[in-house]
């Protein structure tokens, strides 16, 4: 345990923002996996992707996710929605 004050306060703070992305970082896979099994199911597929893209780009602006990565799952999650739908 701290016991610099400094420190202290510094554990709080990262605890708060493990926490925070934490949950940022649960939601993404969840709308990435949202999108898939939408495109497969053919219902509401469009909105799915939307929401996905925007919480990747959301992400990265916040640094979640470095910016090239978030860029990278977007394409890879385009590519496999485009293959999904044909």
């Amino acid at each position: 345990m701290a016991n610099i004050k400094s420190q202290i306060k510094r554990n709080r703070q990262t605890e708060v923002r493990r926490v925070r992305n934490r949950a940022a970082s649960t939601e993404l896979k969840t709308r990435i996996k949202n999108a898939l099994q939408a495109a497969e199911d053919g219902e509401n597929a469009p909105e799915a992707a939307a929401i996905a893209m925007s919480r990747i780009d959301r992400a990265g602006n916040r640094g979640l996710l470095h910016r090239k990565t978030a860029s990278r799952r977007k394409s890879r999650l385009q590519k496999r929605l485009n293959a999904s739908s044909n």
